[in-house]
């Protein structure tokens, strides 16, 4: 069986010349016609190449003003360059058609289930948009959606992770699974990924090309135990980091790992004149002193009656700050 399989009926069309009525596969037959069909081509390119081609040569293909077109309801892409993809229909004209459904909620208008980067491209053309409209329930939607973006190579993989997280609020994981063709326990790590990752510093270091998981995983590891989640958001949204590539931003932020490690690592406090006075362990929940009291003794007893007026002694200036 070909991967014709899956858009078999976007090529269809009445015997007046005009395009059918659409036609939904039921979700059963199109997670299974979706699932089967990954195998019979090996090459990702190759797929890649037959979708489009399917698309290509489909005689449903109209034309649509662009402003009529909105985005799918889940977006699997982060914000990135298109100017060689501009050049190149401006030059040759959109070659491949985008696959749309009439919108569901909104009549006269469609959506998007694969081609984001040609709806922009050629809105930002000024040109209307080829494109193969079929009634799409949302899985289908999604399905078609994530199918085509697991076949580009350009789709880095935090983009495929919060694809999948985007998926999760609404869908179930067999439904992702098939879209993404993932296994489960790739896709758990994805969504412990985005989970886990603030979106202000995800956005912060953008698509990050070449990052794999692997390094994602470390990523949020070190987010996870970071003890400040405001320093280190203001320091990757830093214009020092910003002026940096995408993937340079993610080496920068999580090179601050090593760094917060060695700071968190036990200090000393010591008297002016030298004498030690208690190790200090610094960690997100807590502070530490640690006195040695064989060789201070007096000094620990000390200090342990000093705490009570030194706390009162900090509650009252901070009366003085607020006005209390």
């Amino acid at each position: 069986m070909s991967r014709k399989g899956i858009f078999a009926h976007l090529s269809e069309t009445a015997e007046n010349g005009q395009t059918p009525a659409p036609r939904a596969l039921s979700k059963p037959k199109a997670l299974a016609t979706v699932t089967k069909s990954l195998g019979d081509l090996s090459s990702r390119g190759q797929r890649a190449d037959e979708l489009e081609k399917i698309l290509a040569a489909g005689q449903s293909v109209i034309e649509l003003e662009t402003d009529v077109v909105d985005p799918s309801f889940v977006r699997d892409r982060m914000d990135s360059d298109i100017s060689g993809l501009k050049a190149r229909i401006s030059e040759q004209g959109q070659q491949v058609p985008v696959l749309v459904r009439p919108h569901p909620d909104t009549p006269g208008r469609y959506q998007v289930a694969f081609g984001h980067r040609r709806l922009r491209a050629v809105s930002e053309l000024g040109l209307k948009l080829k494109a193969v409209v079929r009634d799409l329930t949302d899985e289908q939607l999604v399905i078609a959606q994530g199918q085509e973006n697991n076949e580009r190579e350009d789709l880095t993989f935090i983009e495929k992770a919060r694809f999948a997280h985007q998926l999760h609020k609404q869908f179930s994981r067999d439904v992702i699974i098939s879209s993404m063709s993932l296994d489960k326990a790739d896709l758990s790590k994805m969504l412990q990924i985005v989970e886990t990752i603030p979106e202000a510093i995800v956005d912060a270091i953008g698509r990050a090309p070449g990052v794999g998981r692997r390094s994602w995983l470390d990523m949020a590891a070190f987010v996870e135990k970071a003890s400040d989640i405001e320093v280190l958001t203001r320091y990757a949204t830093s214009k020092d980091v910003q002026g940096l590539e995408s993937a340079a931003r993610f080496k920068a932020i999580l090179l601050m790992k090593s760094k917060r490690t060695a700071r968190s690592l036990p200090d000393v406090m010591s008297a002016p004149a030298g004498d030690r006075l208690a190790q200090i362990k610094e960690s997100k929940a807590k502070l530490e002193l640690v006195i040695d009291k064989r060789a201070t003794p007096d000094f620990a007893s000390f200090l342990l009656e000093q705490v009570p007026s030194l706390f009162e002694e900090y509650r009252s200036k901070q009366k003085l700050k607020t006005g209390d």
